[in-house]
């Protein structure tokens, strides 16, 4: 176990999120970038779901009470053990008694620290994740606290090893982004002239910008009537436009349903340049096909699939790519057979 000794201005316990439940009016929450989430879970072992420490723009510091393989991955938040700096992006053991400081995020804004095992909290509708404006999951459904004990679970999968992740899966986080957007549902509500405002503008990301939605500052985006519709669903990264023009978007704590049309949608492995943007950075957007967009998920699971196959080499590390042997005697004849 470890202890909280600074919780930083907002560190929460997260994992993947609240998948399945939002018809009855409950979030998903789970990690803003699930990309750094995923990688640190991967450094340490972990199972994909295991829940993690997200820290936002000021890391936290912990004491803990036995040795630990502990992982950093996300903003560059100056991490320092017993006062030595340590590598971001990179798995590291943390001797018993040792202090792991965090500091203000010199690139990016959120910070994921994943310990071998996950952290050990009770599981609510199938996740550990935080949702705080409902105090659902996580430690009593709250940020973390000075003084706060955490205990490490059981959730791990692989053997591996401290060491840093290869720099060609190293994002860099810029000052100013492009999002690559799909229109619709609603892009139909908005003149032709707004569409184009939108993909040709710059926006700024306003102080309004937190786990729930990052409103942006910009040229006005104007719809043919009303901005009104029947409430439905919000996925993560819907871009919703209220009758100011101003655009909203969804992110990991979002309502279940909103009311304002949604001139189209981040795709998913853009996501993670919002959720490491902060309040004054430049967004723009970029229209994109669907094939587009599912070619760079696929890109983001064969990220993870070369990250896991790099530190587990004598691992089994998925279902499609596997080497192993198989010995047939037939009349005498011994061959081998290997799969990939």
């Amino acid at each position: 176990m470890f202890t909280t000794i600074n919780p930083g201005f907002f560190s929460t316990i997260q994992d993947s999120g609240r998948w399945g439940y939002q018809a009855y009016g409950m979030p998903v929450a789970g990690a803003m970038d699930r990309y750094a989430y995923r990688v640190a879970n991967l450094l340490v072992g972990n199972k994909a779901n295991a829940a993690a420490i997200e820290m936002t723009l000021l890391g936290a510091s912990f004491k803990f009470d036995e040795s630990q393989l502990v992982a950093l991955c996300g903003a560059d938040m100056q991490a320092k053990l017993d006062g030595v700096s340590v590598k971001n992006w990179s798995a590291f053991v943390v001797q018993k008694g040792s202090e792991l400081k965090l500091e203000y995020a010199v690139t990016g804004c959120r910070a994921y620290l994943a310990v071998r095992g996950g952290i050990d909290v009770p599981s609510v509708l199938g996740s550990r994740s935080t949702y705080t404006r409902a105090k659902v999951g996580g430690l009593e459904g709250r940020a973390l606290r000075q003084g706060d004990v955490l205990n490490v679970a059981n959730d791990t999968e692989a053997e591996v090893q401290a060491g840093n992740l290869k720099v060609d899966y190293v994002p860099q986080y810029e000052q100013s982004i492009t999002l690559r957007i799909l229109l619709g549902p609603q892009d139909d509500m908005f003149t032709a002239e707004a569409i184009e405002t939108l993909l040709k503008s710059e926006y700024v990301i306003t102080d309004e910008a937190d786990r729930m939605g990052y409103r942006l500052e910009g040229p006005k985006i104007a719809h043919i009537d009303k901005a009104d519709i029947v409430s439905d669903a919000l996925p993560f990264g819907a871009i919703q436009v209220p009758a100011h023009g101003m655009p909203i978007i969804m992110m990991a704590d979002r309502q279940t349903t909103g009311g304002y049309a949604k001139i189209g949608a981040v795709i998913g492995p853009d996501l993670l340049k919002l959720a490491q943007a902060k309040p004054g950075n430049e967004v723009r957007f970029r229209l994109c096909s669907e094939e587009e967009a599912v070619n760079a998920l696929q890109a983001e699971q064969q990220s993870y699939e070369n990250i896991a196959r790099s530190i587990q080499p004598q691992k089994l590390v998925s279902e499609n790519v596997r080497q192993f042997n198989i010995v047939i005697e037939n009349q005498g004849y011994t061959v081998q057979v290997e799969e990939y």
